[in-house]
Formats: C-alpha cells, structure tokens, sequence
C-alpha cells in the first residue's frame, strides 16, 4: 500500500490539502497499561472484564480489555492531533460505521491509519468543504482493532 504525507503542517492545512484516495498511516502511538483500562471503566463503563482482572480472566477475554469508549477515546485523540487542520477544522456532524474489531489489551500501543474517502467542496458555503475518512486504530502487531468512518467540516485556503 502507497502512504501519502501531507506537504503542508498541520497548522496550515486546509480543505484543498485533504485529497481522495490518499492513505495516511501515522507512527506516533498512545499506550495503555491495566491501571489506565481500570481507572476510565471504573468511571465511564464499569463491567466486570474492565475493571476486575481476576474475573476478567475467567471471562471470554481471558483478561482485562479496554472498554470500547477507551478505545474510541484513544482513536479519536490520535485522529485529531494528527489528522484534523489545526485552525481550519470546523468540527463534525458525526461518526458512521463504528466497529471494536479487536479488543485494546494492557500494553497495547495504538496508531491511526487514516483513508480519505471523499473531499467534496460545500455547494452552500464557499469557504468550506466535506472530508470523508475512513479511520482504522491499529495496534503494535499491525492489527485493526477498530475503525469508523468521521466527516469534518474544514475551511477552504482560498474561498
């Protein structure tokens, strides 16, 4: 597979620097440890393979696994800090086709490989346009573990 890098920093990215077809697998990783895993379960989604390791063993799992908010938490933080324009993004009306392909284990290291899927220029507004992306979390084996596809709203450079 071809991956593209972007010509422009993330400062000075722009709706025109955001190209259909253009594949981009980022190497910078956010990982997890079984403290971390416990600690947002406990919070946001307190089921027993999150947050007990001894019955999480004794579960289908065999173990503690991140809960699937976690998952999407670390996707989506790697998404926009490497991703998303840094002044030019003008949010997203939402996320399509979620999918937990693989469960987020202690240890793990999470990177991003993100598809553009379409870029299309508003047909209302001229100082923006629509990007579509697929956004695929992999771990340190190279296994997707999760994915989603995201639109953002982001700024024209020359409307």
């Amino acid at each position: 597979m071809n991956f593209t890098s972007f010509s422009t920093e993330k400062e000075d990215r722009y709706f025109e620097d955001y190209v259909a077809g253009s594949v981009y697998e980022f190497p910078e990783t956010e990982s997890v440890d079984e403290a971390d895993i416990i600690a947002f379960a406990r919070k946001f989604d307190p089921q027993y393979f999150h947050t007990d390791p001894e019955a999480a063993a004794r579960s289908p799992y065999k173990g503690i696994i991140a809960s699937g908010a976690h998952t999407i938490a670390i996707g989506f933080k790697l998404y926009v800090s490497l991703f998303l324009p840094g002044k030019a993004s003008f949010g997203s009306p939402g996320l399509d086709e979620l999918r937990w392909l693989k469960p987020l284990r202690p240890g793990d290291a999470v990177r991003v490989r993100i598809t553009i899927l379409e870029a299309s220029p508003s047909q209302s507004k001229n100082d923006r346009g629509t990007v579509q992306s697929l956004v695929e979390a992999l771990n340190q084996k190279g296994e997707t573990i999760m994915s989603f596809r995201c639109r953002n709203i982001i700024a024209r450079r020359n409307p």
